[in-house]
């Protein structure tokens, strides 16, 4: 059986912690923040969890668990 490769662009954005949980930023914060107002940008720049509907597809993405 060949192995199981992650994906590269998911292993850049996606931290597991040992909790289990899957830590990631928040996109939109990169560009074209002029019309963004400061309480939204702020909001954009801490990091969050990865929403439990989309765990699957990213511990799909990582090789992590069955």
């Amino acid at each position: 059986m060949p192995k199981m490769k992650t994906v590269s662009g998911a292993k850049k954005r996606f931290k597991v912690l040992s909790s289990g949980k899957v830590k990631m930023n928040h996109a939109f914060k990169r560009h074209i923040l002029t019309k963004k107002t400061t309480k939204q940008k702020r909001n954009l720049t801490d990091g969050t969890y990865v929403n439990e509907a989309d765990m699957p597809n990213v511990k799909r993405m990582l090789c992590i668990g069955k």
